[in-house]
């Protein structure tokens, strides 16, 4: 991402390239010491991160995933953080599945680039 780059750019561009399933091009606007919150658990750093990606797309054949109701709880010179809905579609065992839930994201401004150093995903309460 350019230098120019808004927390608002940098998630527009992560919600589209995270559908390449090619963790390379996630790698630029994730910052190297990122910790990431899943249901499956919780991953710090890069490498962890990839990996968890990349067992995801292994078990989600065919996943397109989008985010929906973005909202911006913050919006700084130096961080930002927005809520939203995620959703995703996929193959799952040979059958069509679907799923969605709730997520954070923060982002911190790394000299001239935005990053995301926390995102955490989860259900919708019972």
């Amino acid at each position: 991402m350019p230098g120019a780059a808004t927390p608002k750019t940098v998630m527009a561009a992560y919600a589209d390239l995270i559908n390449h399933h090619d963790f390379s091009l996630l790698v630029p606007l994730i910052d190297p010491d990122a910790v990431f919150w899943f249901s499956s658990g919780s991953f710090t750093g890069i490498d962890a991160i990839r990996s968890a990606f990349e067992r995801t797309w292994q078990r989600l054949e065919n996943e397109t995933y989008w985010l929906e109701d973005l909202t911006w709880i913050a919006d700084g010179d130096t961080a930002a953080s927005c809520t939203y809905r995620f959703c995703w579609r996929a193959v799952v065992d040979g059958k069509d599945a679907e799923g969605s839930g709730r997520g954070t994201t923060v982002l911190a401004k790394r000299g001239d680039a935005w990053r995301i150093i926390h995102e955490h995903l989860s259900s919708y309460p019972d």
